[in-house]
């Protein structure tokens, strides 16, 4: 391979508007894929993640909680369309609770937070191109979330798809938008400092900022949360989760042996020949929430030390040019992830915190749990679980969609409190006042069905008395 593809993709991202420090750090990462980085991150190279300080023992002063939020900003990220619900907006416009959608609820907590705590607490959603425009009108009705002097968004960077083979910008004549991919959520601090909003933060003294996915509702303003990184000092801090059998799959962080820094490992750099040792939870006992903090003054001077190409580790991801169509020309994202920066900052730290600060939508499963009666949403706008989740399992090829999931529970989620899973075979359509309850189950009725209201579902099926 030659200079040649590199080029391409620079010419590209130019005449594409992309911002020179977002195409300096994507000529970062291509020289390291080009290399044969593959950013693995070998299991005997680390050590499990033991040493954390724990959300149950914090004994944070009321008055200091409230002082670290009063110095914080809320940034949500917020570029995903929901295309794997096969969605076409951002998946925060999704209705959650009754008419109240993730970005009504995320507002809402937002709300109780300042009028408890008295901070300005600015909202800011790091967009997409795809779901600005749609995501800035469904806050027109929010007019009250501003903060005078911090803008209510800022747009992730893109870059080019490139060709497997030769590693030059993929051409894709039936969809030209296809053949741009986000850098993966470690463009924040990238996108942080192009946009300006790291630098209007700081001028608007603003000193944290606390960063979670939109589709997690669980992470909300927390005062005691606030409290403990602004005491800890720390430049970085990372809220991570005890990994239970259903979390062997996915981000989790382990201490690299050869300087003693926390890393984050991704599944896609974990060797093959570690994914048993990474899969084992007694191990690896701490997953990846994805909910961070970092203090902004740290940031500033790191991007302005590297010329805004923070070290993070490359994540090589192979895909197809368009992902519905296996057939088409093979590609290669370069991504990196937001939560990797814990290696960059020495000093960072992490908080095990409770279950309940991590609630992600990622499919409809997640989401007929969500607008069920296992969850309760507050005056405080906090979802509050009645009892332990249980397991859903919806038929893909009925309910993968949200068109199909809405469809087929027009009248509302069943009541999931006494269940302990539920796993929906074939095509059903849910009546009203429907109740499953232990390890309930339908099975394929080989034609549509329909659950009817009053019935209760089981392990042995319907019950319609």
């Amino acid at each position: 391979m030659s200079d040649s593809g590199l080029l391409q993709a620079q010419q590209k991202m130019r005449d594409g508007g992309v911002a020179g420090t977002a195409i300096d750090v994507f000529s970062h990462f291509y020289r390291l894929l080009e290399s044969g980085e593959t950013g693995v991150i070998p299991e005997s190279d680390v050590d499990p993640l033991v040493d954390v300080d724990k959300q149950s023992e914090l004994d944070v002063p009321e008055q200091v909680g409230k002082d670290a939020l009063a110095k914080t900003a809320i940034i949500k990220l917020n570029g995903g369309l929901g295309t794997s619900m096969g969605m076409d907006k951002a998946k925060s416009l999704l209705t959650v609770r009754g008419d109240e959608t993730f970005l009504d609820i995320i507002v809402g907590q937002v709300r109780h937070a300042r009028a408890t705590s008295g901070a300005r607490l600015p909202l800011i959603f790091m967009n997409s191109f795809r779901t600005r425009d749609d995501t800035l009108a469904a806050l027109d009705k929010h007019a009250d979330v501003a903060v005078d002097g911090v803008p209510l968004d800022f747009i992730q960077n893109r870059e080019p798809k490139l060709r497997a083979d030769d590693l030059t910008p993929v051409t894709w004549e039936a969809d030209p938008s296809l053949e741009w991919c986000p850098p993966g959520h470690g463009d924040l601090y990238t996108a942080l400092q192009t946009s300006g909003v790291l630098t209007a933060l700081l001028e608007a003294g603003f000193e944290y900022a606390h960063v979670s996915n939109s589709d997690n509702l669980g992470a909300s303003p927390d005062a005691a949360v606030a409290g403990w990184f602004a005491q800890s000092g720390a430049p970085f801090g990372a809220e991570v989760a005890v990994r239970t059998p259903a979390d062997r799959k996915g981000g989790h962080q382990v201490v690299r042996k050869s300087d003693g820094r926390i890393v984050l490992r991704e599944t896609a750099q974990t060797l093959d020949e570690d994914a048993a040792a990474a899969a084992d939870i007694s191990k690896h006992k701490y997953f990846n929430t994805n909910n961070l903090w970092f203090d902004l003054k740290a940031l500033a001077a790191e991007l302005e030390r590297t010329g805004g190409v923070l070290q993070l580790p490359l994540i090589k991801n192979s895909k197809t040019v368009d992902p519905s169509d296996a057939s088409s020309t093979p590609v290669i994202q370069i991504e990196s992830a937001m939560g990797a920066a814990i290696e960059v900052f020495e000093g960072a730290r992490v908080l095990e915190v409770d279950r309940s600060r991590f609630l992600p939508v990622k499919t409809t499963n997640d989401l007929l749990v969500l607008r069920s009666d296992v969850y309760e949403l507050g005056e405080d706008y906090r979802l509050t679980a009645a009892v332990e989740a249980p397991y859903v399992d919806l038929d893909p090829d009925h309910y993968k969609t949200i068109g199909k999931f809405d469809a087929r529970f027009a009248q509302g989620a069943p009541s999931l409190v006494r269940a302990t899973a539920l796993r929906v075979e074939g095509d059903w359509t849910f009546e009203a006042g429907v109740t499953a309850v232990g390890e309930a189950r339908l099975t394929d009725p080989g034609q549509p069905g329909t659950v009817p209201s009053g019935t209760t579902i089981s392990a042995d099926g319907l019950d319609v008395s």
